[in-house]
């Protein structure tokens, strides 16, 4: 099966998004959760040597989806115009990389969250959804994010998206999918 690459109708640019797009973005979030967990089962079981993986929303199956991510996730040139645009955010210089992600590694990312926030949901019952629209300064800002697993919400897209930095860069290892539940879930039993 070819591994079919989300496309949100939508400029994934939240900051710059009205609330209306905003709300309707969260609709379509959810909406098509459930089709993009079948696509991201189908890409992983059709892979040799991960035809078994059982995505069964526990813990351990992060271990193996992880390990998969990590020889899936692929970086491309950064073309001219997005180094200038990069650049022109900035006050002041920063070292940056001139590679970024392909789209199929940020949609796989966008994917792989879903599934994490599914085995979130999976083992702690009391978790719920939400949507923060009262800052736009805030790194999710109208964003799906989970709340109850501590003070700070978790973003499972984003958190995905950054570990998706961290394997090309091998700063990370496939384990790390597994270290962020753990981690987020031992916030949870700290409340």
């Amino acid at each position: 099966m070819t591994y079919q690459i989300i496309q949100p109708p939508f400029t994934l640019v939240f900051s710059e998004m009205s609330k209306k797009e905003l709300k309707n973005y969260n609709e379509w979030f959810h909406k098509v959760l459930p089709e993009r967990l079948q696509i991201l089962v189908s890409a992983v079981q059709t892979t040799p040597g991960y035809e078994q993986w059982n995505p069964d929303f526990s813990p351990q199956s992060l271990e193996i989806l992880g390990k998969w991510f990590l020889g899936q996730v692929e970086t491309r040139q950064r073309t001219r115009d997005e180094i200038e645009e990069i650049e022109g955010r900035s006050s002041f210089s920063m070292n940056f990389s001139d590679q970024e992600l392909t789209n199929r590694s940020f949609s796989l990312a966008i994917d792989i969250g879903m599934y994490l926030s599914q085995v979130f949901f999976k083992n702690h019952q009391s978790l719920k959804w939400s949507q923060p629209l009262d800052n736009k300064r805030s790194a999710d800002y109208g964003q799906p994010v989970l709340l109850g697993l501590g003070a700070v919400p978790f973003n499972p897209i984003g958190i995905a998206v950054t570990l998706a930095y961290g394997l090309v860069r091998k700063s990370r290892t496939g384990r790390r999918l597994r270290e962020l539940y753990d981690h987020w879930s031992r916030q949870f039993q700290e409340q």
